[in-house]
């Protein structure tokens, strides 16, 4: 398997700096000045996987499984695959460096009706059709696709990243799972489960198979509400019948009408005729009928239409098919036998208005069923088929459900799963396909019965089995616990199921999890799922789904040779949230890149300052500064809070949290402030900083290790002896000794950002001195550390002293003000009008928060800290405005 994986590029285009492997080990390098994603990217994989790093093996460790959902081998993998699977790939690299057994188990889907439909138009090219081949050569191309697809699947769950176990990797019909699905099948046949009936199913007559109803996809389409004269026999007068449908007239059986309409109590026990065969019809009543829909009268159709088969069932009458299984008409047709259903539509039309038999045509706008994969009209069609009866099944999930069930995120896709539950119908699960699990039934030659086991019959020749095949999501139903080896009793399965999460999205929650969920509570007695977290679909920017005929799909790859596959993992699990779509902005992909590139070069910075013999030494943090300590402490709030937001699923706020930290707090400002305690002359000092830069930046690296794989490989393993970062254990808060009040710090960057902004909107150079003086929010003066004071000196050249009013300019900062002395730099023009657009502008903000707070849904919804930290800011607000209002009035007064 790991050879197959394998993608060899030369390396000898290697620049200077970049880290290789080889052997499992590494040769240490400092890092490229410029980050290049391919370079990064190149050989990683292969390095995890020689290292076998991916495979549950550790029955010591609490287990934790993931089962992919397998992706269909019909194909390449779009960006909502790129999307799902790394989501998942998330989970599981943060479970495994979480001490977890993390097992995500690869495997892909035979994908019935999709794949024969591929092979069979790749054979059309070639001039060749299914029955050339008969049924085992066209097995044989089949398995020829699946192989080759198979492959590029896993060359692109490579390119991902995907840290799933090979070793383990299933297909839905491979050996075992084939076993288990003979298994299902005859268990639910012999107890009374499955049946075989004639039943009005969805037919797709250019794939010539069932469909169950959630393979069919409703679109709006503008047709005809088709009024036709139906004859009374032995009477003048007519009863006008409407259809949208008019072909299907040839498979007419009566008109109805309800028993109390008085319009037709007198035409009762009569007869008309049908005006496209020609054909005579009894009148029947039922109070199925709607009196206030059209005429009132209804034509049934019992082969053709669901309501009708239940109506003729209750009538007792016969049931008659006017079409071929692809479409065409029958001999009922009579002279339109042989054309298509729409044209004979076309041209009956044209013949019954020649007859003076059309009433009217009205344009009729209605939903109509298409075949999810060849896109036809799918046709209501008596067809006897294979059934499994759902509502007991149903019943004992939603009982399970109600008692200790799955717990979905968000909580709202619950309700969607049990209301599907409660209104679901019996399932059609055979396929007219030699492309899948064929059904284990045996239909005796001479008398007809019908034989279902595991085994053929011992005198086959007798018999003959069923041809066709189960749908495809028979054998997907399964996946929790037959990749896990049932019904074989696998350690494996006693291990890890029922599985601890499934991720996927909203569109399949009918098609796959629900019917995961009924064969685990039937086979496993237990639900297959711990937590299910749903996410949304892919659109484009404008929010239009992604699809061929609109042309605005994108290419996962083309992103990824351009970005790197860090990059759009990044933006693809942090820019939603659980259950919403995410459309797709590849400007907002360039951000993510830029971001690495800004950690790259911290990184760097890092290792610039990391001596030959440096070793790591986190006892050195007890001699932390004021600064370190910051720091430290911002460290461990956001490892609580990025924590937490993985353990919740939500990823988009554990990606904005470790944005946050990561650009401001440690490469913005920790960086820059930490290069004075770097070139202090104390050892213990550069020792306490240098030490918290590395520890802070290993850390960041493995909270960002299951977003970006790569990348957090490549510097951790310049800065660390570890084999690697996906099994190094994930960062926890810790107890510093030297931690302090962060609000000092705060402040501190506070007064540099406004002595900045100063400097910068009244062109102040820096070779330019600043005298300030600071005090409280109580008016207090406040003297800064020495280390401080020699940061201000290096960030703005400001110095700390005494510093008269007159002349000065007062600026609100964090927890307090700074006076500075603008004699020498301004004139009291420019003071009044910087003081002016101050206090403009907090007067908005001011405006702003106050009508949060006095919004009743903000306050009811939002948490209690968020609230919280907006009144803080308000408060704030109006210190900071008190104080402009009270300088530009001691300007006035001068």
């Amino acid at each position: 398997m790991i050879d197959e994986l394998r993608w060899y590029r030369e390396s000898s285009s290697l620049d200077e700096g970049f880290f290789l492997f080889k052997k499992g080990r590494c040769m240490k390098k400092t890092l490229l000045s410029r980050y290049d994603h391919k370079l990064v990217e190149k050989d990683k994989y292969d390095f995890w996987l020689d290292n076998d790093l991916f495979r549950a093996k550790s029955e010591d460790k609490p287990p934790f499984c993931i089962v992919i959902p397998p992706p269909n081998v019909t194909g390449k993998l779009h960006l909502g695959h790129a999307w799902d699977t790394t989501l998942q790939d998330i989970i599981a690299r943060y479970k495994r460096m979480q001490g977890f057994d993390m097992l995500w188990l690869a495997g892909m889907d035979h994908a019935g009706i999709a794949t024969q439909a591929k092979v069979e138009a790749r054979l059309k090219e070639e001039g060749i059709s299914k029955y050339d081949l008969g049924r085992e050569g066209f097995l044989e191309k089949a398995w020829e696709w699946k192989h080759t697809y198979a492959d590029f699947i896993r060359e692109q769950w490579a390119t991902l990243g995907l840290s799933l176990d090979y070793s383990r990797e299933r297909f839905t019909l491979d050996e075992g799972l084939s076993d288990a699905v003979k298994k299902v099948f005859v268990d639910l046949y012999n107890d009374g489960l499955i049946y075989q009936g004639e039943r009005i199913i969805n037919w797709d007559p250019q794939a010539q198979t069932a469909l169950s109803n959630i393979e069919v996809i409703h679109k709006e389409i503008e047709g005809g509400m088709y009024h036709f004269r139906f004859q009374v026999v032995d009477s003048d007068e007519v009863l006008i019948v409407a259809t949208t449908r008019p072909e299907t007239m040839f498979g007419d059986v009566c008109v109805f009408v309800h028993p109390e309409d008085k319009r037709y109590l007198h035409l009762h026990g009569k007869t008309v005729i049908n005006p496209a065969s020609k054909k005579v019809m009894p009148i029947l009543v039922d109070p199925y009928i709607d009196m206030s829909f059209g005429s009132g009268a209804m034509k049934c159709t019992p082969a053709h239409d669901p309501n009708d088969f239940n109506l003729a069932h209750t009538h007792q009458l016969e049931k008659v098919l006017c079409m071929h299984p692809d479409g065409t008409m029958n001999e009922l047709a009579q002279a339109y036998e042989g054309m298509d259903r729409f044209d004979c539509r076309k041209q009956l039309m044209i013949d019954l208005e020649a007859q003076g038999l059309v009433e009217r045509v009205e344009k009729h706008v209605h939903q109509v069923g298409h075949s999810e994969r060849t896109d036809v009209i799918v046709e209501p069609y008596l067809s006897k088929q294979w059934f499994v009866s759902m509502k007991p099944l149903a019943q004992a999930v939603l009982k399970k459900q109600n008692d200790q069930g799955m717990n979905f995120v968000p909580e709202r896709f619950e309700k969607t799963f049990i209301q599907w539950l409660e209104n679901i119908e019996d399932w059609c699960i055979s396929r007219q396909l030699w492309w899948g699990h064929r059904i284990p039934a045996y239909f005796h030659n001479e008398t007809g019965e019908i034989v279902v086991s595991l085994t053929p019959p011992e005198n086959m020749d007798d018999y003959t089995q069923d041809e066709d095949v189960l749908d495809t999501w028979f054998s997907s139903a399964l996946w929790p616990f037959s990749t896990l080896g049932w019904p074989e009793k696998t350690s494996d399965l006693d291990r890890f199921f029922p599985n601890s999460v499934l991720v996927t999205g909203y569109d399949i929650i009918f098609f796959w999890v629900a019917r995961m969920a009924f064969m685990s509570e039937y086979f496993m007695k237990e639900l297959p799922f711990k937590d299910v977290l749903i996410h949304g679909l892919v659109r484009d920017a404008s929010g239009r789904k992604m699809s061929k005929s609109l042309g605005n799909g994108v290419e996962p790859m083309d992103i990824i040779e351009k970005y790197g596959t860090d990059a759009l993992r990044f933006y693809l699990t942090t820019s939603s949230s659980p259950g919403q779509d995410l459309r797709y902005m590849e400007e907002k992909v360039e951000a993510s890149w830029n971001f690495i590139n800004k950690l790259w070069n911290a990184s760097r910075f890092v290792m610039m300052n990391m001596e030959e013999d440096f070793e790591e030494d986190e006892s050195s943090l007890k001699n932390a500064s004021e600064l370190d300590a910051w720091l430290l402490t911002k460290l461990d709030a956001t490892i609580q809070s990025v924590t937490h937001a993985m353990d919740a699923y939500d990823y988009g706020l554990a990606g904005s949290t470790l944005v946050n930290f990561t650009w401001n707090d440690f490469c913005s400002w920790y960086i820059e402030l930490s290069k004075v305690s770097l070139q202090s002359s104390d050892p213990q000092v550069r020792s306490a900083t240098l030490n918290t830069l590395v520890y802070a930046l290993k850390s960041i690296l493995k909270m960002l290790h299951p977003f970006m794989p790569f990348v957090s490989e490549e510097i951790f393993k310049q800065i660390s002896d570890e084999l690697s970062i996906s099994i190094s254990a994930y960062p926890t808060v810790r107890s510093h000794q030297a931690l302090v009040d962060v609000t000092r710090v705060d402040r501190l960057i506070s007064l540099i950002s406004a002595l900045r902004e100063l400097r910068l909107s009244q062109s102040i150079k820096k070779a330019n001195e600043l005298n300030i003086q600071l005090s409280n929010e109580q008016g207090q003066h406040v003297m800064l550390s020495h280390l401080e004071a020699d940061i201000l000196v290096k960030m703005v050249n400001a110095q700390v002293g005494e510093v008269k009013s007159e002349g000065a300019l007062t600026l609100p900062i964090l927890s307090g003000n700074v006076l500075v002395s603008m004699q020498e730099h301004m004139d009291m023009g420019d003071q009044i009008a910087k003081l002016t657009s101050l206090k403009e502008n907090l007067e908005k903000e001011m405006a702003r928060s106050k009508a949060m707070l006095s919004n009743e849904a903000f306050l009811s919804k939002a948490s209690a800290s968020k609230v919280e930290a907006e009144r803080a800011k308000a408060s704030e607000y109006q210190r900071q405005y008190e104080t402009i209002l009270a300088q530009l009035d001691a300007i006035s007064s001068r």
